[in-house]
């Protein structure tokens, strides 16, 4: 499995030797192009990622994430754990409870790292799949108490600067 990822990465490096792709983001008429971008989510997509031999990672990073190398990302956009059922298993919350916040639970923190440091120019975004119940205040709807919608989100990202630098 392990051979397989690095030669699909590497087929990312072959196809930028080949050619360049280059873009355009002056101004203009049309809309911004804020980059292209790899999303780790949908419950455990990247859970098998920590397994990997510390040099395979490390690869896979790179290829990933490291600028004018293979694939180049500009954006790495992750999953919001919610301690739900979301696609293809669980991740994790921040906050299991209301009053029970904790920023090293899941691995997603980690992967956002690992870009930042091959790219401190990406850009990061969160989206939550699932949520807590408490979200919902036992309801079954996070959406029907968008104050705590809200606070659970800005909790990630003050979470995210707070304890991993991260921006």
């Amino acid at each position: 499995m392990e051979s397989s990822i690095l030669l699909f990465l590497g087929s990312l490096l072959l196809h930028a030797a080949i050619g360049q792709y280059n873009v355009d983001d002056s101004g203009g008429t049309g809309p911004k192009f804020d980059g292209i971008g790899g999303l780790s989510g949908g419950g455990a997509t990247s859970r098998l990622l920590p397994s990997y031999s510390t040099e395979a990672v490390s690869q896979i990073f790179d290829l990933l994430f490291k600028p004018n190398f293979a694939a180049s990302l500009q954006i790495c956009k992750v999953e919001i754990g919610g301690d739900g059922q979301s696609t293809d298993g669980t991740e994790s919350s921040h906050m299991h409870s209301q009053d029970d916040e904790n920023y090293h639970r899941g691995y997603e923190w980690w992967i956002m790292t690992e870009a930042k440091k091959r790219n401190p120019n990406i850009k990061l975004y969160g989206l939550s799949w699932a949520y807590p119940a408490w979200v919902g205040n036992g309801s079954g709807s996070p959406y029907k108490y968008p104050e705590l919608t809200a606070g659970y989100i800005v909790k990630w990202i003050q979470g995210a600067k707070s304890t991993y630098g991260l921006t």
